[in-house]
C-alpha cells in the first residue's frame, strides 16, 4: 500500500533528521506513539504527515470525492488489523488519538482536493 511506503519514507527521514531508531515497531505497535513527549512527537508527525500525503494520493487516484470516506476508513481498518496481528490490539489513548486525527484529516483534506478536481473546468478542444 503507497500509506506504508509513504510511512516508511517519512520515518528514513526522521532517521536521517533527527537520529531515531529504524524498526517496523514504529509503524505497528503503540510503544514510539507518545503525546506528551517531544520525542513521541516525532513519529506523531510522521503518522499525520503520512495521513495529509494520503489525502493527495486519494485526489490523484479516487478522484471521487465521495469515495474518499470509504478508502480513508477501509485503510484505517486494515491498519487497525494488521496492528493487532503484528503486536496485540492498540490500547493507548494516544494511538488512538494520533490515528483517528490522521484519519479525519485525510477524509476532509481528500474529500476538499477531490472536490476541486471533479469542479474544475474540463478543457476543450480549441479548432
Amino acid at each position: 500500500s503507497f500509506h506504508y511506503l509513504v510511512l516508511g519514507i517519512i520515518f528514513q527521514i526522521n532517521h536521517v533528521l533527527f537520529a531515531t531508531s529504524i524498526t517496523i515497531d514504529r509503524i505497528f505497535t503503540t510503544k514510539y506513539l507518545d503525546v506528551w513527549s517531544a520525542y513521541g512527537w516525532i513519529d506523531n508527525a510522521a503518522v499525520l504527515m503520512s495521513s495529509l500525503i494520503g489525502a493527495v494520493l486519494l485526489a490523484i487516484i479516487v478522484e471521487k470525492s465521495k469515495k474518499c470516506l470509504d478508502f480513508s476508513v477501509t485503510l484505517f481498518l486494515i491498519h487497525i488489523v494488521t496492528c493487532t496481528i503484528y503486536g496485540g490490539f492498540p490500547s493507548t489513548w494516544d494511538w488512538w488519538i494520533i490515528h483517528v486525527m490522521g484519519m479525519i484529516s485525510m477524509v476532509v483534506l481528500g474529500e476538499y482536493l477531490c472536490s476541486k478536481k471533479e469542479l474544475s473546468d474540463i478543457p476543450l478542444l480549441q479548432l
